[in-house]
């Protein structure tokens, strides 16, 4: 048995040297292990154009708020944190609260699991309910280098304008194609300095060649992300050659790229930041009695809430939220494909592409790939669209007969229903196991837990639902445990009050 300070592997954890130049921020990550023994690697995010100004207070304290995002990850694993920069009474409650909440979902979804990338001297990891878990001690330092004191107000917020965090997957795709009928586009593609970037790759030629508003920043975490494990004596040696679709430790990663979009949205005065998430990822979990979300916290309405209740406490204004909150993966599928189909070739969901013939192509091996593979068949689409070859798509289907996806009963059950209906798939105890018909899987639904009006700004409703209830075999909300049909009248889209704030 191993106990939770057994993972108090790091004495510092040290952010700081921060550099603020007009097309780049950089900061020092230091690790001083318990030996005294020191490491150190450079974080950095860089943009196309000039987006800081170094004579302004106010960019420093940005760029204070995106370098320390990474650090959020660490809190079980270090004695003391150490923030420099420039950071109010906001920037400490939210950084503070985050690191707790990052602590206890590495904690519930990283250590109390069957992690293939943790030594076996340290699983079965004993653990008591208790009010806080981060291990470490969060501490906030002036900057090192001279702050200016002069400060200004970002442009207004223009809400007819949408910021979206771009990957180049089947859920940033849908986002775009909405946002260009609803209002002004802008993808930001965080280049993340590694094999996750192949993902986004044709999307972002695609989306450079016909969309103006394109920018790509380039972030180097990634790298940061990959040396803080060699610190981690309790991660195997060779953790890179394992196959696995998990990270070995990390979870806050969507914080990371979203706070690389911000310079964009506050000095374009781009009032909407958008993240492509679906119905099943916000989900409330309990581990050894300690509650969670599942590992997806920063793709929940939780997180899309907080962040937005942050950015009117910083007077920004800003509203972050999802328009695909009442949409499955199958249905963001088949809106893509029907209504979308020239973003949808661009389209590449897994962990693992690689390029040929000068184009990013899928590996059609992973989790994604065949989970992929089954929605497009369902649909009655060609996989192939997406650069899959015969071989991996007969490969896929097999693989499906054989093992689950990563999906919540209802959605996987009414893809296995499909795939056995249109006998793409054979039956056996794994597929009639989960083959169950669930209908609103292919309708706009509404529910307190996933998807709620009250998380979408009023004047987004309408005009998203006209488009989505086009392509959805209706609307139903859950109401005592049951689905029920509801008309998407004015009325219905209008009755509850967005509360993150009123605008």
């Amino acid at each position: 048995m191993s106990q939770l300070n057994d993972f108090l592997v790091i004495d510092t954890l040290r952010v700081g040297n921060l550099r603020v130049e007009p097309k780049r921020v950089r900061a020092t990550y230091t690790v001083i292990k318990p030996d005294g023994n020191t490491s150190e690697k450079e974080l950095v995010y860089s943009y196309e154009q000039a987006l800081f100004d170094p004579h302004l207070r106010n960019d420093w304290n940005l760029a204070s708020m995106m370098l320390a995002q990474v650090a959020l990850n660490y809190g079980l694993f270090c004695k003391n944190l150490i923030l420099e920069g420039v950071f109010d009474a906001t920037d400490r409650s939210f950084l503070k609260n985050m690191l707790e909440n990052t602590s206890r979902e590495i904690l519930t979804n990283k250590l109390l699991i069957d992690n293939p990338f943790l030594k076996s001297s340290f699983r079965n990891l004993e653990i008591e309910p208790k009010k806080s878990y981060t291990q470490a001690k969060l501490i906030f330092e002036a900057s090192k280098e001279p702050v200016p004191k002069s400060e200004t107000n970002y442009p207004a917020p223009d809400y007819s304008h949408y910021a979206i965090l771009s990957s180049g997957g089947k859920d940033s795709l849908l986002t775009y194609g909405l946002v260009r009928e609803l209002g002004v586009a802008h993808p930001v593609f965080i280049n993340e300095a590694g094999r996750h970037w192949f993902t986004a790759v044709n999307a972002h030629r695609y989306f450079k060649e016909t969309e103006p508003n394109t920018v790509k920043p380039w972030c180097n975490s990634d790298r940061i992300f990959n040396w803080m494990l060699k610190h981690f004596e309790f991660i195997r040696e060779d953790y890179s050659g394992i196959p696995a679709d998990m990270y070995p430790i990390r979870l806050w990663t969507v914080g990371v790229f979203l706070f690389g979009v911000l310079p964009v949205a506050l000095k374009k005065g781009v009032g909407n930041v958008l993240i492509g998430n679906e119905y099943d990822s916000t989900i409330r979990g309990r581990t050894k009695g300690i509650g969670h979300y599942a590992g997806l916290y920063d793709q929940s309405w939780y997180f899309d809430n907080t962040l937005t209740k942050y950015y009117r406490k910083k007077g920004w204004m800003l509203r972050q939220y999802s328009c695909l909150r009442s949409t499955s993966e199958l249905l963001i599928m088949k809106i893509l494909i029907s209504r979308y189909p020239e973003l949808q070739k661009q389209q590449i969901s897994c962990h693992a592409a690689h390029e040929a013939s000068g184009r990013m192509l899928p590996c059609g091996k992973c989790e994604k790939c065949r989970r992929i593979i089954g929605m497009m068949i369902a649909l009655d689409a060609d996989p192939r669209r997406c650069g899959y070859t015969d071989k991996q798509i007969e490969w896929g289907l097999h693989q499906l007969t054989l093992h689950p996806i990563k999906q919540i009963d209802s959605d996987a059950g009414h893809l296995y229903h499909l795939l056995l209906q249109k006998g793409a798939i054979i039956k056996n105890p794994h597929t009639q196991k989960l083959a169950r018909p669930h209908p609103e899987i292919l309708k706009i639904r509404f529910d307190t837990a996933r998807s709620r009006l009250a998380d979408l700004p009023n004047p987004v409703r309408e005009p998203l639902f006209r488009i989505l209830e086009s392509e959805a075999d209706g609307s139903v909300k859950k109401t005592a445990g049951e689905w029920n049909t509801v008309a998407l009248t004015p009325e219905f889209l209008m009755n509850d009050k967005y509360t993150p704030y009123a605008l």
